[in-house]
């Protein structure tokens, strides 16, 4: 009898200490992974042209890596080149040649952010700690698709793995890649952010963007200056303002965040000032608020196609033939065929005009090509306009009544889109963001 009771005693006892042992035993393993300098999270943290311009600047970088490694994370720095260097390659070899071969022009374009790792590493190393820079080369940047917008396939982490198991903080070449040919291809503007998501979801870290500006607006400071910053913004939201104009983040980096689930930080370089969080947002005040953030952009030009001979044939070869390209096409409207022929109109970036005109003209006359450089894409951005009526008459509403010209008009789910005059562009913000309090 007794033995049975000190059987039971021991069993319960048991059941309540085993869980607080092995909790003491993980505590205690934290604390000697701790003491032997082993890092305890992957941070990937990018930092802009204009945050590495200088060498200056450089070395406030360098202060705030250091910083942050000494608080125990695994760090992998992603820079862009210093400042302009990028612009300042491209017209180098515009000064050679009126059309510089792809090829070429994405190896001298990769040098400049080669020049920005190799002096934050030196910087590094000088302050006493293990720094070590890296092309995109020598750790398996894997890309496909053309040159000077090539897209990454996959990335070889094992030599990355190494030298953050060894503590070293890592600095990575941004913006570029390696084909399968062996070529150095660059991932076109803003690439460098497209690196550091990628990098993010290889190793399983999160990523932190710094970049000149504090965090997210919802509308550009520097054309409203009444503009609320915010503290997080959905996925989706930020896509579809990358996307039409919004410079913060690269549309292809929010895709790959949103993909695998990858918060992104957007900060001020080396500032306390807290930014904003990119992720899936599900509060349920989003029903209340239909529109999160205006884009705008000047970057695009309308093409009209006249008399073009109606059938879907004719249609898909065009546009086929267009994506092949990878130009990519934004907005697109097609007037009602009269006697069997119809006015095609869509928008592309103007810096396509002459590839894409190489296309057209196999398909009618340059007589019967129109193009307007004359506009902007005015785009209202918000989850809650799926569950809120009336944004759009709000806005021509507000449109019509201070006279703005709608040119072409596009819609999905979270936003509207208006190509209008340039001149206008100002305008149409401020009535906006004012009827929305943004």
């Amino acid at each position: 009898m007794w033995r049975a009771i000190i059987q039971e005693d021991f069993v319960y006892f048991m059941r309540i200490l085993l869980p607080w042992v092995f909790m003491l035993k993980a505590f205690l393993l934290l604390i000697i992974l701790a003491k032997r300098g082993v890092n305890m999270g992957i941070v990937v943290q990018k930092f802009g042209g204009s945050s590495v311009a200088t060498t200056d600047k450089i070395r406030k970088i360098a202060s705030a890596v250091t910083r942050r490694k000494a608080k125990g994370d695994s760090l992998v720095v992603v820079v862009s080149a210093m400042g302009d260097t990028t612009d300042e390659l491209i017209e180098l070899a515009k000064q050679v040649t009126d059309n510089p071969d792809k090829r070429e022009l994405d190896a001298l374009m990769s040098t400049g952010e080669m020049i920005s790792s190799s002096l934050l590493a030196m910087t590094i190393k000088s302050m006493g700690y293990e720094a070590v820079s890296y092309t995109a080369y020598q750790i398996g940047i894997k890309t496909s698709g053309n040159h000077c917008k090539s897209l990454i396939e996959d990335i070889d982490d094992s030599k990355l793995m190494e030298a953050i198991n060894e503590g070293k903080i890592i600095i990575v070449a941004g913006f570029q890649g390696i084909n399968d040919e062996g070529d150095i291809t660059t991932l076109g503007r803003g690439g460098s952010d497209t690196s550091a998501v990628a990098l993010a979801a290889k190793l399983g870290g999160i990523c932190e963007v710094y970049t000149d500006v504090d965090g997210i607006y919802g509308v550009d400071p520097r054309i409203y200056k009444e503009a609320h910053k915010l503290k997080e913004i959905d996925y989706e939201e930020m896509l579809e303002l990358a996307s039409l104009g919004a410079q913060i983040m690269h549309s292809r980096s929010v895709e790959l965040g949103q993909k695998y689930g990858i918060p992104i930080y957007v900060g001020l370089s080396c500032s306390d000032l807290e930014g904003t969080i990119i992720r899936e947002v599900k509060h349920m005040s989003m029903e209340n608020k239909p529109i999160t953030g205006i884009a705008t952009n000047d970057d695009d030009v309308a093409i009209t196609i006249k008399d073009l001979p109606l059938g879907i044939t004719t249609i898909s070869e065009l546009f086929g033939r267009i994506s092949a390209r990878r130009i990519n096409i934004d907005m697109i409207s097609q007037t009602a065929p009269i006697k069997g022929k119809v006015n095609i109109t869509f928008t592309i970036p103007g810096s396509e005009i002459n590839d894409c005109m190489g296309i057209l003209t196999k398909f009618t006359s340059k007589e019967n090509i129109i193009i307007d450089e004359d506009i902007t894409k005015f785009s209202v951005v918000g989850i809650g306009m799926k569950t809120t009526s009336g944004v759009a008459g709000t806005i021509f509403k507000l449109f019509s009544e201070n006279k703005i010209e709608v040119k072409m008009i596009t819609t999905s789910e979270i936003r509207i889109t208006c190509a209008i005059k340039r001149q206008d562009k100002l305008k149409a913000v401020k009535i906006v963001a004012d009827a929305f309090g943004l």
